[in-house]
């Protein structure tokens, strides 16, 4: 790891007048929190990056409000947001979720016919990251980049459900939750019984709960540590899926998420 002289000793590096210290402090740090998902407190930051535990303090609270951390609930652990998932994601230089997710997406795509996107959540907030455009004649497409409320999505919903239950809760009762629709749940009580559903059964539906005629189903993809990292999903004209396939449809979709999932080392059984 680094060190205080680090910085002092490095004449002999001939790019060592261009390097920002504490810039390179805060993708040290970056990199030591990637293989800590449980999260690091601010001394035991300072202990492994051995720098002071004022210097370590500020850089974190700058990637904290820059939002690439975030404090763990409850303690006082910093550790990774998915935020660089979303900008390594979208980089052509880093392909890891795409490549382990885009043959599964186009076979969803082609077992159900309906346009399959990839997303994750950031700034409480879901993000679609990518897609495979339906087979229909008239489909869903939706650009890369677009955000989507949590309360209403079935990625949303999978996702927050697929969480620890404290972690949950202390999400959802900072959410807000505006109404699009009849059908769009708007009280916090209501949404956590939902997602209690959602959890039980494994993938979510959105029935028409942002936009008219749409349906979504969604199922959340976990990482090697069984956190959620991203959510895989389908969205099709309500017509296409009536409520007697909806079921069947969640478990296709949910089995082409755990492959995913599998994909980055998740032990599913022991989650169920």
């Amino acid at each position: 790891m680094t060190n205080e002289s680090d910085w002092e000793n490095s004449a002999d590096n001939p790019r060592a007048r261009y390097i920002v210290p504490n810039l390179d402090r805060a993708l040290v740090m970056l990199e030591l929190l990637s293989s800590r998902p449980e999260g690091i407190n601010v001394s035991d930051l300072g202990v492994e990056l051995k720098i002071p535990k004022n210097s370590a303090f500020r850089i974190a609270v700058t990637l904290e409000n820059r939002g690439f951390l975030e404090k763990v609930e409850g303690t006082k652990r910093y550790r990774l947001t998915p935020r660089l998932l979303v900008l390594g994601a979208m980089s052509v230089t880093d392909a890891n979720l795409f490549e382990k997710s885009i043959d599964v997406m186009r076979r969803l795509r082609d077992a159900t016919g309906e346009t399959a996107l990839l997303g994750t959540m950031i700034d409480g907030e879901g993000v679609v990251l990518d897609q495979a455009l339906g087979t229909h004649h008239f489909k869903f497409a939706v650009d890369a980049g677009t955000r989507f409320c949590l309360h209403t999505a079935a990625p949303g919903k999978a996702m927050l459900a697929a969480m620890p239950e404290e972690e949950r809760v202390q999400r959802v009762m900072k959410m807000k939750l505006p109404r699009f629709t009849a059908n769009t749940i708007t009280t916090h009580e209501a949404f956590l019984e939902h997602l209690r559903v959602v959890g039980e059964r494994g993938y979510g539906f959105d029935l028409a709960e942002e936009m008219e005629g749409q349906t979504c189903i969604g199922a959340a993809i976990r990482g090697a540590t069984g956190g959620v990292i991203a959510a895989l999903w389908i969205t099709a004209p309500s017509s296409r899926i009536p409520d007697s396939q909806l079921d069947s449809f969640g478990a296709v979709v949910k089995a082409h998420a755990d492959e995913i999932s599998g994909r980055f080392g998740a032990v599913l059984s022991q989650m169920a």
